[in-house]
């Protein structure tokens, strides 16, 4: 059975490499999916809440679904400020309607970082990140469990990517993650 899980890991952990790497094939490729992208970062890094809320109703009866899609992509993409995106939902939809989706979007960009750490798995990540990083932040995981998580959603200088992406390569359980990251995001 445990030879099987591994197979299973790491058919998974090429699954998400192929898919990770296509979607820079497309962005390097396609000029018009390279404009996009690079409109919509700049839109997001301008620090202007005005420009993000027209970005955001210029698509209309999608707009809810876009901020949506918008959200997850700014979790998995740590420079982008997901703040606006929050500010933004407040204004086009009324504060409670926009903040039930700035929360439910921010949980679906935390779960995904946290599956893509999982299926990466610790090797790829410690490439990236540096043995030492990883193993400091996992003792601090491992000492304190879903406490970590609460803490460092409740503090806003604490990266939320990082903290999702770090909560995927530790023994943390899916559950508890979540729990106590819609309990920090509240």
């Amino acid at each position: 059975k445990q030879m099987e899980q591994k197979k299973t890991n790491k058919n998974l952990k090429w699954y998400v490499l192929g898919v990770l790497i296509a979607l820079c094939i497309v962005y390097f490729a396609v000029p018009s999916v390279n404009a996009y992208v690079n409109n919509a970062a700049a839109i997001l890094g301008s620090a202007n809440v005005d420009a993000v809320i027209e970005f955001i109703r210029s698509y209309g009866p999608y707009a809810m679904a876009f901020s949506f899609l918008l959200m997850v992509f700014s979790s998995l993409i740590a420079p982008l400020p997901a703040f606006l995106i929050t500010f933004s939902n407040a204004a086009i939809f009324g504060w409670w309607q926009g903040a039930i989706l700035s929360w439910s979007s921010a949980m679906a960009g935390a779960a995904l970082c946290f599956f893509i750490a999982r299926a990466l798995g610790r090797d790829t990540v410690e490439k990236f990140a540096g043995r030492g990083a990883l193993a400091s932040v996992e003792g601090y995981f491992e000492k304190y469990g879903t406490k970590t998580i609460l803490v460092c959603r409740l503090l806003p200088f604490v990266s939320f990517d990082a903290v999702s992406y770090f909560a995927g390569l530790t023994p943390i359980k899916f559950w508890p993650f979540v729990i106590a990251t819609g309990i920090g995001q509240l």
